[in-house]
């Protein structure tokens, strides 16, 4: 009789392990597959981000040829009013140089 209740008490641990191994395994695959699922839906959201990001620096990019070009085209126009000004001031001189030798007479 001695040897009956020891037959049973590996039986119950080998029950209770294999209980053991299904909770645990539960614990885990129900933990890892929400966590893959949110991995999934980061990684499809990083590769928007990282395509925003692209647009956004052609965008950068574009606005920044443009206001090179309009510094360019400023600069341009500046250098003309100021050519415009010293010719406006030679003509001024030449009609005042023109004046007086009329009014001498």
């Amino acid at each position: 009789m001695a040897d009956a209740p020891r037959a049973k008490l590996p039986w119950m641990l080998v029950a209770s392990s294999v209980l053991l191994l299904a909770l645990l395994l539960y614990v885990m695959f129900a933990n890892y597959l929400p966590a893959r699922q949110r991995i999934t839906r980061l990684e499809s959201e990083l590769k928007e981000v990282y395509a925003r990001e692209m647009t956004l620096q052609t965008r950068l990019a574009q606005h920044e040829q443009r206001a090179a070009l309009r510094e360019q085209q400023l600069g341009a126009l500046r250098a003309e009013r100021d050519a415009l000004a010293r010719r406006i001031d030679d003509l001024e001189k030449q009609l005042a140089a023109a004046r007086q030798p009329a009014r001498r007479r």
